[in-house]
């Protein structure tokens, strides 16, 4: 079913309309149905079977990191608006009054509480490279996760969500192994979507970077061809929604953690993530909401 036009509402109560997704009365938050977790389940098994050769080490984090590896990795620096900082209370039972108070009576009651030494995680690669830290073998180090992601960006379009799961791999070595990764990767993740009949192409992209000065790195992202994204039209043709991103650091995390080669040399480090609620309501947009009814060579892709 080909997307001509730019209608996120329509999309988002189709999808609510058939249980796919939950309201939660947030914008960018809702619940996930079975059918639409099935799918999923799908997808990122396919993705294991097409990179269980590769021999990745597996990985598990938590929804949250430590605050000191955001402010390390310069995170905040290039995205503060996307950023989520947990607090907690921390008073005593006085404050612990006025706060209850607070919150009966519809009031702020932020000021009460304060920072915690634990932050959401805003890119699901962020946990891995403090395990890094040290001389990676010869072959370097290549890790699969998949891994909850939070980003302050609030919306009504489906595909733009506060928290969602990503399905990452990093991979950290000399600069001509983890250029090499990546260039496969492209290759593979353009394979993996339009063998489940979506029309995916990849594309030379930049980071949404804050302010004025911003717009300059992300040129000067693109011009070094820095991160690739595979596009597939989910809202609309004109403006395709990234469904995969690949991110080259070059040395930037092997500085910030020191990570070595076995030659003594700053490893360079590489990302790719495949955004699995994005390809799972590609899927939706290009094949309907009846699972049933999906060409059989989807199914049989999805479900071997």
């Amino acid at each position: 079913m080909a997307v001509k036009e730019y209608d996120a509402a329509r999309f988002y109560e189709e999808l609510v309309k058939n249980r796919l997704i939950i309201p939660v009365g947030v914008p960018g938050a809702f619940g996930r149905g079975p059918v639409f977790e099935e799918v999923l389940a799908g997808f990122n098994a396919l993705i294991s079977r097409l990179a269980h050769s590769d021999g990745a080490e597996v990985m598990l984090f938590p929804p949250i990191i430590d605050r000191r590896v955001l402010e390390r990795s310069d995170f905040l620096d290039s995205f503060p608006q996307l950023a989520g900082t947990v607090f907690s209370f921390f008073g005593n039972d006085k404050q612990h009054k006025e706060l209850s108070e607070k919150v009966h009576a519809g009031q702020p009651w932020a000021e009460l509480q304060g920072m915690t030494s634990v932050v959401l995680n805003p890119a699901a690669c962020y946990p891995v490279y403090p395990s890094f830290q040290g001389t990676v073998p010869e072959n370097g180090r290549l890790v699969d996760m998949q891994n909850w992601v939070y980003r302050h960006e609030p919306s009504p379009e489906p595909t733009r969500m506060q928290a969602f799961r990503v399905r990452e791999f990093v991979r950290a070595g000399t600069p001509e192994m983890v250029v090499a990764w990546r260039d496969t990767w492209v290759k593979r993740g353009v394979e993996i979507l339009t063998s489940l009949g979506l029309p995916a192409r990849p594309d030379v992209a930049s980071d949404p970077f804050f302010g004025r000065g911003g717009r300059m790195l992300a040129v000067s992202q693109k011009d070094q061809k820095l991160k690739f994204e595979v596009l597939v039209p989910v809202i609309s043709e004109e403006h395709p929604t990234a469904v995969c991103s690949f991110n080259y650091h070059q040395d930037h995390f092997g500085h910030t953690f020191d990570i070595k080669t076995e030659g003594g040399n700053t490893a360079h480090t590489a990302c790719l993530g495949f955004g699995l609620e994005r390809c799972v309501m590609a899927l939706f947009r290009h094949h309907g909401c009846d699972v049933g009814a999906w060409p059989k060579e989807v199914r049989d892709r999805l479900w071997p």
